[in-house]
C-alpha cells in the first residue's frame, strides 16, 4: 500500500514539466527537428524498451548495472534504451538493408540510466540526435560537428564551445610508451574522470621515463587551437597518433568552410567512451555548466556488432541542459512568450470566437476567455498567462 507521499510523489531521477516548461521544450525541440531536416536528415522512432543482450551487444555490458531492467510474461530480460545510437543501429542493420547509403537519421527520444541525480542530470533525460552512417570520410565528420554547432545555435545559445579530440591519437601514444592492457585501461579511466593525481600515480607505477611521464601527463593539457596539433606532433612519433592529428587538421579545414570554427577548439584528452568510439569524439560545453550539453563522434564498429559493417558518426544534446544553459545565460528561451490573449465585454463573445478562429487559421497561438471581463482583469490574465498581446473587444 503506497503512502500519500508516495501517490504524490514520482520515481527517483524522474521530473514533471509544468505548463511553460513543457512550451520551452517542445519549442526547442521542433527546431531541432527542423534544422536536422534541413540538413536532410530524417526522423526515426524506436521503442523505449529492448531486449537487455540487444542494448549491450558488443561493450555495452558496462552500461548494464544503470540500466532499469524487467520482464516479460516470457521472462526475458528487458531494459529501458540508455541511450538512441544502438537501437538505431538495430534498426538499420535488421531493417533498412536495402536502402542507399550513406544515411542520415534524427531522433528526439527520452532514454533511461539509473545514476545519481543532480542538476542537469536525471534518470529519465530526453535527447535529440543524429546518426550519418555509410561514410568514413573527414567530411562526414566535419558535418556532424557543423550541425551540432548549427543546433545549439538554434536552440538559442549563444557562448558555447566544441573540444575537439580523437581516441586513435591517445591509442596510438599508449602503444608508443608499450604501456599493457591494465594500465591502458588506467589511463582511459583517469582522462574520462579528469584525474590528474591516478594519471600521475599510473605514470609513476609503469616504469615509464621521465621524456614518456612528461608525455603522458602532458595529454591533458592538449587544449587550444591548432597550435595545439602541432604540439601534439612533437609529442608522438607513431603513424597511428599522427594519422589522428591529419584527420582533426582536416576535418577543422572543413569546418570552416562551414564558418563554425570560431566556436571548435581541440581538446586531445576527451576520448568519451574509449571502447565505443574510432576516431573523432567531441564535447560541447557552455560557462556555468560542468557536465557537456552534447557529445559525440564516429564510432565505426558498432553496426559490425549487428553483422552489418558499416561506418558511421553522430551526436547527441541533451535538452534539459539546453534549457538550463539558456536559464543561466538569462537568454530567453524560443517559446518565452505567446501570442494573443482576446477578451471581451457583453454581447462580444461570438466576434470574439470568430476573431480567435481567424487568427489561428494564420498559425498563431490564441487564447480565449471563457467569459466576458473587464479590461484590467484581462489585462492581468494576459500578463500572468504570458501573451505578447492582448486583443479586448467592447
Amino acid at each position: 500500500m503506497q503512502t500519500r507521499d508516495e501517490v504524490f510523489g514520482i520515481p527517483y531521477g524522474t521530473r514533471d514539466f509544468l505548463p511553460t516548461e513543457a512550451r520551452e521544450k517542445r519549442a526547442i525541440e521542433s527546431l531541432l527537428a527542423e534544422g536536422f531536416a534541413k540538413w536532410g536528415y530524417d526522423e526515426i522512432v524506436t521503442p523505449a524498451f529492448e531486449f537487455v543482450d540487444t542494448l549491450t551487444l558488443g561493450n555495452g555490458r558496462r552500461i548494464e548495472p544503470y540500466m532499469f531492467k524487467f520482464f516479460d510474461r516470457q521472462n526475458r530480460t528487458l531494459a529501458l534504451r540508455h541511450e538512441m545510437t544502438t537501437p538505431i543501429a538495430r534498426v538499420v542493420a535488421s531493417r533498412m538493408k536495402g536502402v542507399e547509403m550513406p544515411l542520415k537519421l534524427f531522433y528526439l527520444s527520452p532514454v533511461y540510466r539509473y545514476e545519481q541525480a543532480q542538476t542537469g542530470r536525471q534518470c529519465e533525460f530526453y535527447q535529440a540526435g543524429v546518426e550519418f552512417m555509410g561514410s568514413n570520410s573527414e567530411a562526414a565528420d566535419a558535418e556532424i560537428v557543423a550541425l551540432a554547432v548549427s543546433s545549439m545555435k538554434n536552440a538559442g545559445l549563444k557562448n558555447f564551445q566544441v573540444c575537439l579530440g580523437q581516441v586513435d591519437f591517445i591509442h596510438g601514444l599508449m602503444q608508443e610508451l608499450h604501456l599493457d592492457e591494465r594500465a591502458q585501461e588506467t589511463v582511459k579511466s583517469a582522462l574520462e574522470a579528469h584525474d590528474l593525481v591516478g594519471l600521475r600515480v599510473l605514470a609513476d607505477q609503469a616504469g615509464l621515463s621521465p621524456k614518456e611521464k612528461e608525455i603522458l601527463l602532458g595529454v591533458p593539457l592538449l587544449h587550444g587551437r591548432m597550435e595545439i596539433l602541432q604540439k601534439a606532433r612533437t609529442m608522438a612519433t607513431n603513424t597511428q597518433s599522427l594519422r589522428a592529428l591529419d584527420n582533426l587538421q582536416a576535418i577543422y579545414q572543413l569546418l570552416q568552410a562551414y564558418g563554425a570554427e570560431e566556436y571548435v577548439t581541440f581538446d586531445l584528452g576527451i576520448i568519451r567512451d574509449f571502447g565505443y568510439y574510432t576516431g573523432m569524439v567531441f564535447e560541447a560545453y557552455t560557462p556555468g555548466l560542468g557536465f557537456p550539453l552534447c557529445g559525440g563522434g564516429r564510432y565505426d564498429r558498432l553496426l559490425s556488432d549487428f553483422g552489418r559493417g558499416c561506418p558511421a558518426t553522430g551526436f547527441a544534446l541533451g535538452i534539459e541542459r539546453v534549457m538550463l544553459a539558456l536559464e543561466r545565460e538569462n537568454l530567453k528561451s524560443p517559446a518565452s512568450q505567446k501570442g494573443t490573449y482576446i477578451s471581451y465585454t457583453a454581447n462580444k463573445r461570438e466576434e470574439a470566437i470568430r476573431l480567435a478562429e481567424e487568427r489561428r487559421a494564420t498559425g498563431e497561438i490564441v487564447e480565449l476567455s471563457p467569459s466576458e471581463e473587464k479590461r484590467d482583469e484581462a489585462v492581468r490574465r494576459q500578463k500572468a498567462r504570458k501573451y505578447r498581446e492582448l486583443v479586448y473587444l467592447e
